[in-house]
């Protein structure tokens, strides 16, 4: 991992002055140059050359950029190959069959469960929006809301909308928006409720005062 360069503010009127007297001990103690003989191939001068890189300014240090890039992609871990994730996969499945085995054996009367689809995905999401709007409160008591929770559950729908769009199925697609639509709906109706009793409420009163 190459370390972040360390930037230094430099006062260029001292780096200028500082290069004047360095120009003017370098002309005092070059011999002057022969003169060129014509149609000869002029050679450069010696000496240290002064450049300066204007467009680093607007793109940014490549050094930088590849430093951060190179950071950000060593605190990911590494893929599985494909191999380890076959093997994972069949580990995976034949775990699960092991325990519906167990599950159906004590239970017989319990059929086997259906595979999880996209459907189940959408459903889960919407179930777990609904609950942190308030929605499954038993009668008599007070409903917990976890408006922001809500919120984050909401737009990963919206990403999930966003991410299968053009890959989905018809009735895929139906779910999704259908489910999109209703929560938000129900997140406006909240938070209209929240803000209208934020108004009614009384501002409490100043620090010292009774």
């Amino acid at each position: 991992m190459s370390e972040t360069p360390k930037f230094e503010v430099i006062d260029r009127r001292k780096l200028k002055a500082e290069e004047e007297q360095v120009n003017q001990k370098a002309d005092a103690q070059v011999p002057e140059a022969p003169a060129s003989t014509p149609g000869a191939p002029a050679e450069p001068a010696a000496g240290p050359r002064l450049v300066v890189n204007e467009g680093r300014r607007d793109s940014g240090p490549p050094e930088t950029e590849a430093g951060a890039a190179t950071e950000e992609n060593a605190e990911l871990p590494l893929a599985p190959t494909a191999e380890e994730s076959h093997e994972q996969k069949a580990a995976y499945d034949a775990s699960a069959q092991r325990l519906e085995d167990l599950i159906r054996a004590q239970n017989p009367a319990v059929g086997a469960q259906p595979a999880v689809g996209f459907e189940h995905l959408v459903q889960q999401l919407y179930v777990s929006a609904m609950i942190q709007m308030g929605a499954g409160t038993q009668e008599g008591q007070r409903p917990r809301v976890d408006i922001l929770g809500a919120r984050t559950t909401i737009d990963l729908l919206g990403v999930l909308a966003e991410k299968t769009k053009g890959n989905l199925t018809e009735a895929e697609d139906r779910t999704l928006q259908t489910v999109l639509f209703e929560t938000r709906m129900a997140f406006l109706e909240l938070t209209s409720m929240i803000s209208m009793q934020a108004m009614q409420t009384p501002a409490p009163p100043p620090p010292g005062k009774k």
